[in-house]
């Protein structure tokens, strides 16, 4: 099988049952798990970055598709904040057996902080690395913040709404059962222990996530280690060179190197 030739797990039970794509690459520990962000794969640049990282360090990366992305199965419209969380939590009860570091992209960095806190009690965690986390995103960001009345009448009424995309030529589908699913998820609203390192890098110009809300996450934080990256000029994607050299750097320290 080829480096880049996912394996496959199955997630879920009976109807619900998915077929999760995700590659691993064997190595030291600890082990570097790779979260998504909202309509992304596993072969971001961010994410083949970190791969490339773990194959010159002979370090264990390992990353994966959630249900309706890359090559997983599944339809996006009919999956949820649930069906992503059960899947991360899957991959990293089967293969990350000791320390692990997380690192989530945007919405793979509010999946990364639900994942440990989902396994805090087995102390296989060694710290999170979270780049523009979009904590809480579909109750803080779309629902209270950018979605007008009429959109939130016809995301109640109609079941969905298409929202264009700076990053797809197609548009985002959000769903009412999106919205009301990751109401189950939210962390915002009591302070959050995850009892391990978390570092966050946040690009100041970001117009998806903004730098306030980063700044929320740290706040929420009291009681853990947490460092602050804000970058000056940096965007959403935070994939500039620069931006990645950033993220390799943090995960190196992190990981102890």
């Amino acid at each position: 099988m080829g480096v880049s030739d996912p394996q496959f797990i199955s997630v879920g039970k009976n109807d619900d049952q998915r077929r999760i794509a995700l590659i691993r690459t064997p190595g030291k520990k600890p082990s570097l798990l790779w979260l998504s962000g909202f309509k992304s794969d596993m072969t971001g640049t961010k994410a083949e970055a970190l791969a490339d990282f773990g194959a010159q360090n002979g370090q264990e990366v390992i990353r994966f598709d959630y249900s309706g992305h890359g090559r997983s199965s599944g339809v996006f419209e009919e999956t949820c904040v649930t069906d992503w969380l059960e899947e991360a939590e899957a991959v990293f009860d089967r293969f990350c057996a000791q320390d692990t570091i997380l690192v989530g992209s945007s919405m793979g960095g509010w999946i990364a902080l639900l994942l440990a806190l989902s396994r805090k009690q087995i102390g296989r965690i060694k710290g999170l690395v979270l780049i523009a986390p979009a904590v809480d995103f579909t109750e803080e960001l779309m629902w209270k913040q950018r979605f007008t009345d009429e959109i939130r009448t016809s995301i109640m009424e109609q079941g969905r709404w298409a929202q264009p995309s700076a990053y797809d030529e197609n548009p985002y589908v959000i769903t009412r059962k999106l919205i009301e699913d990751g109401r189950n998820h939210l962390l915002f609203g009591s302070p959050i222990q995850i009892g391990a390192p978390v570092a966050i890098l946040q690009g100041a110009l970001d117009p998806d996530v903004p730098a306030s809300h980063a700044q929320r996450l740290v706040e929420a934080l009291p009681q853990d280690d947490v460092t602050y990256s804000l970058v000056p000029d940096g965007d959403h994607r935070l994939s500039r060179p620069q931006d990645i050299e950033l993220l390799l750097r943090t995960v190196s320290e992190m990981s102890g190197d």
